[in-house]
């Protein structure tokens, strides 16, 4: 059996009760077989980024996983799946999106998947709670390059 690699997903919804999606998500997470959830950050509300439709909720789960990179994926693809995510254009308003923003110390760029996420510096929906779970990982100057986007506590996990 491998050893577990300590992972972060971003989590965030803005269709539906969004909120609820969001802590749903974290229990999902929780009883996922070769997953533990380590750490939650507070909940935030954000107004789309580079998107349309209602605000949304967000948070940064901090995972223990002995599933490799492509599986925890296809994991969290399902996840999405079973909250009703559907992608009819990019950027579409969500009921659930997940994003694998670290996978241990990887590095990989694929069509399917890139480590650590590509644009995780340039989101204060992203910086901001994964600073509650990780706050070594993100540095002043990531929050400072953020500052004109709107985030807000919306509530502890």
């Amino acid at each position: 059996m491998r050893d577990p690699v300590t992972a972060y997903v971003a989590l965030g919804a803005n269709l539906g009760d969004a909120r609820s999606a969001v802590l749903q998500a974290f229990e999902t997470l929780a009883s996922w077989p070769e997953m533990q959830v380590t750490g939650r950050s507070a909940l935030y509300r954000t107004a789309p980024h580079e998107a349309h439709g209602p605000d949304f909720i967000n948070a940064v789960a901090r995972i223990d996983t002995r599933l490799n990179a492509p599986d925890l994926l296809d994991t969290l693809l399902a996840i999405e799946r079973q909250a009703g995510r559907m992608r009819p254009y990019v950027n579409a308003p969500r009921s659930l999106d997940l994003d694998l923003l670290f996978y241990g110390h990887a590095s990989m760029h694929s069509p399917r998947l890139t480590l650590p996420h590509p644009r995780w510096r340039d989101r204060a929906f992203v910086l901001v709670p994964l600073a509650d779970v990780w706050p070594q990982r993100v540095a002043p100057e990531d929050l400072a390059r953020v500052v004109g986007q709107a985030i807000e506590r919306d509530g502890a996990v």
